[in-house]
């Protein structure tokens, strides 16, 4: 190779890299920019417009029904001896969407701040109870061998093996008590969660974020939460089925439930899903997802998984938290595998719960399913009391229908 073609190939492959990193760095700056109040309702209805993403082919050419049967709801509630509005709890909670379903129809729908029904909106943490029934389904298929809740992550996962995962079940990642040291704090820049986010937005491998976590107590000993347990879960998965965690989850979730419209899976720059919390849906396909776990997992005649998973996983079976959140509202909700549970469960409720908002109630005492969207900044407010206010809505939204 002479000068010149030495000199071309040097410009060519540099210009790559520059073309590649300026695109990491824009990213870098819409994902830094992700919460501003000003924004953030847009953006979590457009993050196939400031992430990488990849969009899942699966929605069907007739969604499944949701059939209209409208009902009055509540116009107040009360938590800790406090009487609220709904329009005020609208409104203090920057909801984009509240979507009610009693009997398995629609009993209410609602889409606020410009957004619609055909919005495409972050997930968050809500996607880590999909990845949970994902694994039921794989066990309940004998993808998965049933005792494998019990296999050492390292074990299987090669790349985990001296990380703060080697030594840790994957039943011990269900429930959060990985013992790995991560702080989740979502408003200090500095956190391991936000340091997540900016290897995303450069480009950077989630598998390799989470082989470089160590770990700060025994797992199994406590529960604290911890996003990227839940991409080992998906590492594991891969690892013992050999297939991608978005073909997997098409097959067996989101085709069968007929969804209305294609989900989009935020990605890391090898194209992994950021199963953790990247999902984006409409309001009614979460609604859906709800609504097959409030059925017992099936849908349409079609078992999707199986009641003993459902049992299983919806269950309180984490270890208890941390000493430090013992006496805080952020500690006093129960955890199985990827679903929250409440302190004093009424008639089986459980919850998928993402940050700034993101809910799906499943109350079967009252057959009713509530999803909600929003755009709460202030999500973090008393140390968790947000989410013990919200709940408390919603339940008494349930027993008045």
């Amino acid at each position: 190779m002479d000068l010149v073609q030495l000199t071309d190939t040097f410009t060519a492959v540099f210009g790559r890299l520059l073309r590649a990193d300026f695109k990491g760095i824009n990213r870098l700056i819409k994902i830094n920019n992700l919460f501003d109040r000003d924004k953030i309702i847009w953006n979590f209805s457009n993050m196939d417009q400031l992430a990488e993403t990849a969009t899942l082919g699966c929605a069907a050419k007739t969604p499944s029904p949701l059939p209209h049967d409208p009902k009055p709801l509540i116009t107040q509630y009360i938590f800790q001896g406090k009487t609220t509005t709904l329009a005020d709890y609208k409104r203090e909670k920057n909801l984009t969407a509240l979507l009610v379903l009693k009997d398995n129809k629609i009993a209410h729908e609602e889409y606020l701040q410009g957004t619609g029904p055909d919005d495409l909106r972050i997930s968050w943490s809500m996607a880590k109870s999909v990845i949970s029934l994902l694994l039921g389904a794989l066990i309940d298929k004998g993808e998965i061998p049933r005792d494998a809740l019990d296999y050492q992550i390292a074990d299987h996962v090669p790349l985990l093996r001296g990380s703060g995962y080697d030594g840790a079940s994957l039943r011990n990642i269900l429930q959060m008590s990985s013992g790995v040291d991560f702080n989740e704090d979502y408003l200090d820049y500095h956190s391991d969660i936000n340091k997540m986010g900016r290897v995303l937005a450069m480009g950077g491998s989630m598998d390799a974020f989470a082989a470089q976590l160590k770990n700060a107590t025994p797992p199994g000993k406590y529960m604290n939460y911890v996003s990227v347990d839940t991409h080992v879960i998906g590492m594991m998965i891969r690892a013992l089925t050999g297939e991608d965690i978005s073909r997997l989850t098409i097959e067996h979730i989101f085709t069968p439930l007929g969804l209305e419209k294609d989900p989009v899976f935020i990605t890391d720059s090898l194209g992994e899903p950021f199963i953790l919390g990247g999902l984006n849906m409409t309001t009614r396909d979460y609604a859906r997802i709800a609504l097959m776990v409030l059925n017992g997992g099936n849908w349409n005649g079609q078992q999707i998984v199986s009641p003993e998973w459902l049992a299983l996983s919806t269950c309180q079976s984490a270890p208890p938290v941390t000493p430090e959140k013992r006496d805080i509202p952020e500690g006093w909700l129960g955890y199985g595998m990827q679903w929250w549970l409440p302190q004093d469960p009424v008639g089986g409720e459980i919850y998928g719960i993402g940050i700034y908002g993101q809910y799906l109630y499943i109350n079967p005492m009252y057959n009713v399913v509530i999803a909600q969207n929003a755009g709460d900044i202030d999500f973090k407010h008393g140390q968790g009391i947000v989410e013990h206010e919200t709940l408390a809505m919603m339940r008494q939204m349930a027993e008045s229908l």
